[in-house]
């Protein structure tokens, strides 16, 4: 089976990011098939060109037996909402000149967000008569929409053909969520073309992981220390975190330590300084290979997003990382991945948007430490049993199969 993935966000364990693909598609290589992988040059965090990478319009990279073509992306991904589409714009219009250097494909792979990259992946698709499996891993542009980041009415319905066009030339659409299917139900969408293969996690890359480095790097081996680890940007409510911190800061035992980087980052800085957070620490974005270490030194993990009824839809990676580290989770989200959290046992919920519940919760974990340590061992428990990578590697593998007619 020889697949084609077009991601500009694409990510590998030496950088910061969310690494499904990389963990799905390497255990794919390593069962004898083969995988190329169109990605941006560019840190989709930081908006910044790798510094590594050659210089021009397709870079050819071997990564763990992965062919990775790096596609030249014009470097204004956080300047403004237009600038933003305009390097997403570049993107696909190189993403498919890359593709075309990929050699034979059984299969083509569009995944969205951004949805320009999933145009790419269509149109190559039928340039090269294969099927074209659509990947939907956030609900775009309804959160875009509800986010208030898209306004226009005119570009509103554009945005919505444009999907529309996409679920209907797909021979399969692939949700990581359960609530994306029926929204894609919902949708009219045929329940025969839409396949569920959930985010998750590789359980053994937490493993005997020990955090003391990272408490000592920052000073902070004695404190009881509540982590976020993620993206830092409008949908992440970071603003709930940092209140819950000035809510708790005459508590000297515990430090918010914030590990991520995101268009929001200098605005939460300043409005960190402006309230005098001395327990706050910004530790900026960890490649994927640190997040063990960093998850090992949190005695509880944070997982926000702000109070939009869409959010009730997504299970968060980070969510799964927390759980797979053996760390209790502070919830404030709700929805689906709430579903997760109780179901395992894994953490508590807590309102979105409500600081002084997630302030209050902070503060009873950490006056009933067994139980807080109870929790993360069930909710680790639960998403091996669930959540593991590998399985979902070979169910991707099976839905390769099925769009193309091939065997294994």
């Amino acid at each position: 089976m020889r697949a084609l993935l077009i991601h500009q966000a694409f990510v590998a364990p030496h950088h910061a990011g969310g690494t499904r693909h990389y963990e799905m598609a390497t255990r794919l290589v390593r069962q004898g098939h083969e995988f190329t992988i169109v990605a941006s040059d560019l840190s989709y965090l930081t908006g910044e060109r790798d510094k590594d990478l050659k210089s021009g319009w397709v870079t050819e990279q071997e990564l763990d037996g992965l062919k990775v073509l790096r596609a030249y992306t014009y470097p204004s991904l956080h300047r403004s909402f237009f600038w933003r589409i305009v390097s997403f714009l570049t993107f696909m219009v190189t993403s498919i000149w890359a593709s075309l250097r990929a050699g034979e494909v059984d299969v083509v792979i569009g995944t969205t967000p951004p949805i320009f990259q999933a145009v790419s992946a269509w149109l190559i698709s039928v340039l090269r008569w294969r099927p074209f499996i659509l990947e939907v891993r956030d609900l775009w542009p309804e959160f875009a929409i509800d986010l208030g980041v898209l306004r226009n009415r005119g570009l509103i319905w554009l945005s919505r053909k444009l999907e529309r066009f996409l679920y209907d030339r797909a021979a399969y659409i692939l949700v990581n969520s359960p609530a994306y299917r029926d929204y894609l139900l919902n949708k009219g969408i045929d329940a025969e073309k839409i396949r569920f293969i959930p985010n998750g996690v590789d359980p053994e890359m937490f493993k005997n992981a020990s955090g003391q480095d990272v408490r000592a790097e920052f000073g902070l081996d004695e404190k009881f220390l509540a982590i976020y680890a993620g993206a830092l940007g409008m949908a992440n409510d970071i603003d709930s975190i940092l209140t819950a911190a000035q809510l708790l800061r005459d508590d000297e035992r515990i430090h918010f330590l914030l590990v991520g980087d995101g268009k929001d980052r200098h605005r939460l800085e300043a409005m960190a300084s402006g309230m005098d957070l001395s327990n706050v620490t910004f530790a900026g974005a960890v490649p994927k290979t640190k997040m063990p270490s960093v998850l090992a030194a949190a005695d509880v993990c944070l997982a926000t997003l702000r109070d939009i009824p869409l959010f009730k839809t997504t299970y968060p990676n980070k969510v799964f990382d927390y759980m797979a580290a053996s760390r209790p989770v502070i919830l404030a989200i709700d929805g689906v991945i709430r579903d997760v959290i109780e179901a395992s046992g894994g953490g508590v919920y807590v309102e979105p948007g409500q600081p002084d519940q997630l302030a209050h919760a902070i503060k009873r974990m950490l006056e009933s430490r067994e139980e807080t340590r109870s929790m993360g061992i069930a909710g680790q428990r639960y998403v091996v049993q669930h959540f593991d990578r590998s399985r979902h590697a070979e169910e991707l593998r099976d839905l390769f199969v099925e769009a193309t007619g091939k065997a294994a």
